[in-house]
């Protein structure tokens, strides 16, 4: 895992965070074909769902479309 530079800046750190979900986002999707139990493969698929929404709200975040994060 990477270390936290200290940058103030919100979006430095919006952006590497957004990065790394998008990198497990991939590594759950490829392991769904890897196993061949159908429960595993329903976590793991479930998993990059959910982190997607996170992954989506952070993109927002940047685009400054989230409402509730408006200044």
């Amino acid at each position: 895992m990477q270390r936290s530079s200290p940058n103030p800046d919100p979006r430095y750190h919006v952006q590497n965070i957004e990065k790394m979900l998008g990198d497990v986002i991939t590594h759950l999707r490829d392991d769904v074909g890897k196993v061949d139990e159908p429960k595993a493969q329903a976590l793991f698929e479930t998993g990059a769902e959910v982190l997607q929404g996170l992954r989506t709200a952070f993109v927002h975040y940047q685009q400054d479309r989230e409402p509730g994060m408006r200044r």
